[in-house]
């Protein structure tokens, strides 16, 4: 006879803060790490998988709200969507992560620029007897 050994499984004491954002059909998984490294998006460096200035601004915008650019770093696997809508949700996880690693420190400035407010927005759903889209009309003869 086999005997079953019990899994007995060992909690790791976790080193990051987890938090999530949503933002149309996007859904980022955040992780908030102490110290000054690069961050990273899906596996590369957020540069690289969100190119662009403006980009690099919103990505950034948390941390300079909450006055600590070079304090933390994030992890993030974000799916879903368009890349917009992603960032959208990259922002919304991070300011969330800022405002549970010192709530009363970076909660306040957070919530007056509006970054802990999740943006309830999606696509309208199609209806039925409309040509494929939402809101469009069918087209009908004239003659």
């Amino acid at each position: 006879m086999v005997t079953v050994q019990p899994v007995t499984k060992t909690k790791k004491d976790k080193d990051f803060i987890f938090s999530v954002g949503r933002r149309k059909e996007s859904i980022a998984r955040v992780r908030l790490f102490k110290g000054h490294d690069e961050h990273i998006v899906n596996g590369v460096p957020f540069t690289d998988y969100f190119p662009g200035a403006v980009a690099k601004i919103l990505f950034e915008r948390p941390f300079k709200v909450a006055g600590a650019l070079d304090k933390y770093r994030v992890s993030v696997k974000v799916e879903g969507g368009g890349k917009s809508g992603q960032l959208s949700a990259t922002v919304l996880g991070i300011a969330r992560a800022l405002a549970n690693a010192s709530p009363l420190q970076f909660r306040p400035p957070l919530k007056k620029q509006k970054l802990l407010t999740r943006d309830a927005r999606i696509r309208e759903r199609r209806k039925v007897g409309t040509g494929g889209k939402a809101r469009r009309k069918k087209q009908s003869p004239k003659r």
